[in-house]
């Protein structure tokens, strides 16, 4: 995701920052493209990856939720136990 973060990126220039195979790479995007965190095009041989910005909001947005719940939470329980 990092990789990715400023630029649609061939699986091959990922492979080039990282010390991991490229085949556990396309594994990785593959689980993420699943996901629906990512997209591909084919641009000839090369398959060209992409956060999907759409998909990104929706995770924050739900992240924010479980934070917030989270802190919530912890408030309530903090003003029990002080009671």
């Amino acid at each position: 995701m990092e990789c990715l973060r400023d630029e649609p990126l061939p699986v091959g220039a990922i492979a080039d920052r990282l010390p991991i195979s490229r085949p556990a790479i396309s594994q990785h995007l593959k689980v993420l493209e699943d996901a629906g965190v990512v997209t591909h095009r084919s641009r000839g041989t090369r398959n060209v990856y992409a956060i999907d910005p759409a998909a990104l909001e929706l995770l924050r947005a739900y992240l924010d939720v479980v934070w917030r719940d989270g802190l919530d939470s912890f408030r309530r329980l903090t003003e029990e136990e002080s009671s």
